[in-house]
């Protein structure tokens, strides 16, 4: 028989024999089997899963492993396009444009490459680009290191951009795939970012509950968006060749301030959505305690074991899990920490971003003491005996 007359079996991509299924089903009824994983592989079934279009990656130490995993799911069909690109600020460009296009566009990196890649990064939100960014954090400042610490959140808050904080493995997996629902809906329309803290989480294993891989989420409709998907009649600069915007100053800012105040009210109008997928905004143990440690990301886990240690010795200590950063929770704070009297803070950076973020929302509305601390940078862990003697120190 010739070459040309043997029957060849069509090779059909895997993405293509997955069943679509209304995501609140699959977040919170659809049956889940637990593995042993590490972070890194927690980001690749969330993405085997979220019936992504186009994936384009740069590699950068820890964030290498998922997108190297990213290029196996486009091997097996589960990612329509992927490729490559020649360094970080070209990946968040080239993203930008897919998502314009109405695609499901993903990417992800770590500390230095955000930063690299922060001209473009920041232009998404104004852009209205719905898109998703994994961020496994690392040491930005010098001298340079490859190390955990999350200090690079802190240059995203006030982007316009959507961010969750994932405490560990099962987290990384669930808010990636809420991320991608939270930021296509109509009123949001905005990019995500989920950060997790490096090797600590990316490179360590735990368990993972998941939903079945014969399932994903629902496509992105490119048309349902705040502003129309980018075509021949939609072009990108459409704006700037606007004569009134050109000619006038007034007109320009104006416009510029209207739409900032748009894109900072779509994060709050997130809020919805996210519980709607995640549960609360934040997570709450023993609510009624005087002392508090408030936290998100792998310090979490940390305070979790102190908790335990103190109610042991019959002491109550509280703790508040923050999942977002944007939308910030600040209606569930006052809530959760209005009979509160210390408030401990340890964070795995050096600036204390969060303890910032925490004094400017409780600033002259409780009484508590909110104290910054303990914290680690630079890669140092930290151990929960740590976090137990600053409990004791400030008891005194």
């Amino acid at each position: 028989m010739s070459e040309s007359t043997q029957t060849k079996e069509e090779w059909v991509p895997k993405g293509d024999l997955q069943e679509v299924k209304d995501p609140e089903w699959l977040f919170h009824e659809a049956p889940r089997e637990t593995e042993f994983i590490t972070g890194s592989e927690a980001a690749r079934e969330a993405i085997r899963r979220a019936n992504v279009d186009i994936a384009i990656s740069y590699p950068i130490t820890p964030q290498s492993e998922t997108m190297q995993q990213a290029g196996y799911l486009y091997d097996e069909g589960y990612i329509k396009e992927y490729y490559r690109a020649e360094e970080e600020i070209g990946v968040m460009s080239a993203l930008g444009g897919a998502s314009r296009a109405g695609v499901r566009s993903l990417t992800a990196t770590s500390g230095p490459g955000l930063m690299r890649g922060m001209e473009a990064i920041s232009s998404w939100p104004g852009a209205r680009t719905p898109l998703v960014l994994m961020n496994m954090c690392r040491v930005i400042n010098t001298p340079l290191a490859i190390q955990p610490d999350n200090i690079e959140i802190s240059f995203l808050l006030n982007t316009g951009i959507l961010h969750a904080h994932a405490e560990n493995q099962q987290d990384f997996f669930d808010y990636s795939l809420a991320a991608f629902m939270v930021s296509e809906q109509v009123d949001v329309t905005l990019p995500a970012v989920v950060s997790v803290d490096g090797f600590f989480v990316t490179h360590a294993r735990g368990q993972v509950s998941m939903f079945s891989q014969d399932y994903k989420l629902p496509p992105r409709d490119g048309w349902r968006s705040a502003v129309p998907a980018m075509d021949n009649e939609n072009p990108p600069a459409r704006l700037s060749r606007d004569a009134p915007i050109q000619k006038s100053n007034f007109i320009s800012y104006h416009m510029h301030a209207s739409w900032q105040q748009e894109v900072f009210a779509a994060v709050e109008r997130s809020a919805k959505y996210w519980r709607k997928y995640i549960g609360d905004l934040i997570e709450v143990i023993n609510p009624d305690a005087e002392e508090f440690i408030v936290s998100s990301g792998a310090c979490v886990s940390q305070a979790r074991e102190a908790v335990r240690q103190e109610g042991e010795k019959g002491r109550e200590v509280g703790l508040i899990k923050i999942k977002t950063i944007r939308p910030w929770p600040k209606a569930e704070l006052f809530a959760a920490l209005k009979n509160a009297k210390r408030i401990f803070v340890p964070e795995f950076n050096q600036a204390g971003w969060l303890h910032k973020e925490l004094c400017s929302t409780l600033y002259g509305q409780i009484k508590a003491d909110i104290i910054p601390g303990p914290r680690v940078y630079g890669g140092m862990t930290m151990p929960t005996e740590m976090v137990l003697e600053w409990l004791a120190k400030y008891r005194k």
